[in-house]
């Protein structure tokens, strides 16, 4: 579940990367929770205010509060870095789940999960190459987001007691309210070739944060977690195929996926 999950995400972020070249990052969240609360609701439908009701509705604000906060610093990361750059300085978040989850919830870490943590750690650390030009002022964003990501991994596995319906719920329309509150101060039109990108981000947000929910609901939040790293492979993909986004290895690196993209359609990829 988890794998899938990921594999969704990246995908959203790929396309928020496309319009974040033309489009504020509070109108891109806005539309990623405005169009997952529609579909939640056309799911649930009879059943949306039962749905709604929590045992433990202040773990699930928190939750909430710390998922958006993930997606805001991430999202507005896209729109300064490169997707594969940002997704590996955000991928350090599965060390800070095993971590919180040791001191939170109690669960063992094992040798196994400690080498299998390090040894994606370090393969993160190759993509990031601290110091090689990825460290824009913007690189922190994605690093306050694998905080939040991982603040809302444990209180995920917290509130297991609810139903994922319910916390998705929670989740969506916790999004939806605030950035309706931020999103007339950001509007702009949009254009209809890219009504598309707005609708699949909502899909693509749907169904990864149901299947990341049941994912830690159902397993420790340490087992769980490390394979999350395979979301470096496709941010990698990802970049490469839409953008031309590939990193130079040598004495000197040179950043080449800092620009912004023209074209989801991989026919006009940008050249250093």
């Amino acid at each position: 579940m988890l794998l899938v999950a990921i594999f969704t995400f990246t995908l959203m972020d790929a396309t928020a990367k496309f319009l974040a070249g033309r489009y504020h990052p509070v109108q891109i969240i806005w539309a990623r929770y405005f169009t997952n609360f529609v579909i939640v609701a056309a799911v649930l439908g009879p059943d949306l205010g039962r749905s709604f009701r929590s045992q433990v509705p202040k773990i699930q604000l928190l939750r909430a509060l710390s998922q958006m906060g993930s997606v805001g610093f991430f999202f507005t990361a896209l729109a300064y870095i490169g997707l594969a750059e940002a997704t590996a300085i955000m991928d350090c978040n599965p060390v800070l789940i095993t971590l919180a989850a040791a001191v939170f919830l109690g669960e063992k870490i094992g040798p196994r999960r400690i080498i299998g943590i390090v040894v994606a750690l370090i393969g993160a650390l190759i993509i990031i190459r601290p110091g090689a030009g990825v460290f824009h002022p913007a690189a922190i964003l994605p690093l306050l987001g694998a905080f939040s990501y991982a603040g809302g991994a444990i209180l995920t596995r917290l509130a297991r007691v609810d139903s994922v319906a319910t916390s998705v719920l929670w989740t969506t329309t916790f999004g939806v309210v605030t950035t309706s509150i931020l999103l007339p101060f950001f509007w702009q039109p949009v254009a209809t070739g890219d009504l598309w990108a707005f609708l699949l981000i909502g899909v693509f947000g749907t169904v990864a944060q149901a299947l990341l929910i049941r994912a830690f609901t159902l397993a420790e939040a340490a087992a769980v977690a490390p394979f999350g790293y395979t979301g470096l492979i496709w941010a990698g993909f990802w970049g490469w195929l839409f953008w031309g986004s590939i990193l130079i290895s040598g004495p000197s690196p040179e950043l080449l996926s800092w620009s912004l993209p023209v074209s989801m359609s991989g026919h006009e990829k940008l050249r250093p």
